[in-house]
């Protein structure tokens, strides 16, 4: 019996001695090799030694075709991995990190970037792949975001709508994420629209809501207009923090405001001094309202939250003063009770200041004859100087240069109100064979008074 169990203890020991043994060999083993499914780089080194598995990576050829979701989409130009003796510390290391307890064939890739990796693949592949993406979106479908819109009076969500562009930015960070990898395996990643129920959306709708129910006084002269948005404005949106305005509504209403106020370009119906009652065609004199002014103004109303706006920054004019003339006037079918009254006909001129007649007196107008008429329609007195010297020509006496005590021009062409101290013929039908180049001559006794009864801005009519 003694002898069985020694026996015993002895296979006993021999067999922990061989499960020890065993162990150290799978321990050591499991320290100096790669478990079987691993890979570095997408390279299988499963069994291998770190030098083994260094030897392998540094033959490895990468042939630089890039796929997306399983497809061939680029091929580039082969080149090296880049592995070098200098990259077996990185191996090791990558070793060490894989080991486990027992073996394992659970697949496991692991990255190094190798100390002489092509600029190629780093650089110009990764352009190349930006460029050959970019060139496919032209083909391919754009997603439209969702956004909201106020139309109609109402505010609405237009849902979005997808699209199969690639998300180039996307896409190039998974290859910057694998680009050490031996096969450049992408998966496909589309732009994605915004999202009705986003709060890009959400924002868009508050602001656009707000929008609608805003409303501008806006006056011309003694008239007021109420001036809704939700009914001014065709359409808008709220873009990256700012209004986008469709304003084809607003431009009709300014058009319909300038049709029944604007005097500018329109024939005013005037009673003259002798008591006639006689349609003047506008020439320079008037106002009219500018609808890219008027539109921004009131927009920027809108926008502001400002309930009342005067149209006095909207308006413009034509000739000396562009910025309109008689837009303080209603009176007298806007002409206004201060002007200058010229009858080509009676050779006669009347000034009216606040509705009283201060100058009753005859002048002598534009030569008839050659056809150098004074021009007959509603202008307006640009400026006033004193004295002045007058330069230009007239028919058959060429140019000329004279000087002048009072001007006051009213026309761009140069005709004005002067004194004539050359003048001798004052006659009544002088005007027809003996009249002056386009002015109204005043006899120097009378012109200063004819002057200074003269306001820049106010209304002449010629007719």
């Amino acid at each position: 019996m003694e002898i069985i169990n020694k026996k015993v203890k002895v296979i006993g020991a021999s067999i922990v001695a061989l499960v020890v043994l065993a162990l150290g060999g799978l321990t050591w083993y499991q320290h100096t090799h790669f478990n079987s499914q691993v890979t570095i780089n997408g390279t299988k080194v499963g069994g291998l030694t770190a030098d083994a598995a260094l030897k392998k990576l540094r033959s490895v050829s990468l042939t630089n075709a890039i796929y997306l979701d399983g497809k061939l989409f680029y091929q580039g130009q082969k080149t090296a991995a880049g592995f070098t003796a200098s990259d077996l510390g990185a191996v090791k290391k990558v070793l060490k990190k894989q080991v486990t307890l027992f073996p394992t064939k659970a697949a496991k890739d692991y990255e190094i970037a190798p100390s002489k990796i092509s600029n190629y693949r780093k650089v110009t592949l990764k352009q190349e792949l930006k460029a050959k993406l970019e060139s496919e979106n032209l083909k391919r479908t754009k997603a439209q975001d969702a956004y909201a819109i106020l139309k109609d009076g109402k505010v609405s969500v237009v849902p979005a709508k997808k699209g199969n562009q690639y998300d180039v930015a996307k896409i190039l960070k998974e290859y910057d994420r694998i680009s050490y990898s031996s096969d450049l395996k992408l998966q496909v990643q589309y732009l994605q629209p915004l999202s009705a129920k986003s709060q890009e959306v959400k924002t868009e709708q508050t602001k656009l809501a707000e929008l609608a129910g805003r409303k501008v006084d806006y006056q011309v002269q003694d008239k007021h207009y109420e001036l809704k948005a939700n009914e001014m404005l065709t359409s808008a949106r709220y873009v990256d923090g700012k209004y986008q305005f469709d304003t084809a509504a607003l431009k009709n209403k300014i058009n319909e405001i300038n049709q029944a106020q604007a005097t500018l370009g329109k024939t005013f119906t005037f009673t003259t001094s002798t008591g006639k009652t006689i349609q003047v065609p506008g020439k320079t004199y008037g106002w009219a309202l500018r609808d890219s002014d008027a539109i921004a103004s009131i927009t920027k109303a809108y926008e502001t939250g400002k309930t009342s706006l005067n149209a006095v920054n909207d308006i413009y004019g034509i000739g000396y003063l562009t910025y309109g003339t008689g837009y303080d006037t209603t009176l007298n079918g806007g002409l206004g009770n201060t002007y200058a009254e010229v009858s080509i006909a009676d050779q006669h001129v009347w000034l009216y200041k606040n509705g009283q007649q201060v100058a009753s007196i005859d002048v002598v107008t534009g030569k008839k004859s050659t056809g150098e008429d004074t021009p007959t329609g509603v202008w307006y007195i640009m400026y006033k100087q004193s004295p002045s010297v007058l330069r230009g020509s007239s028919t058959g006496s060429g140019s000329y240069e004279v000087k002048v005590n009072y001007w006051a021009q009213f026309t761009n062409s140069g005709c004005g109100f002067h004194d004539a101290s050359w003048r001798k013929n004052w006659a009544k039908d002088a005007y027809i064979s003996d009249g002056s180049g386009g002015c109204v001559n005043v006899k120097p006794s009378e012109m200063p008074n004819i002057y200074n009864n003269l306001s820049q801005k106010e209304a002449v009519i010629i007719y």
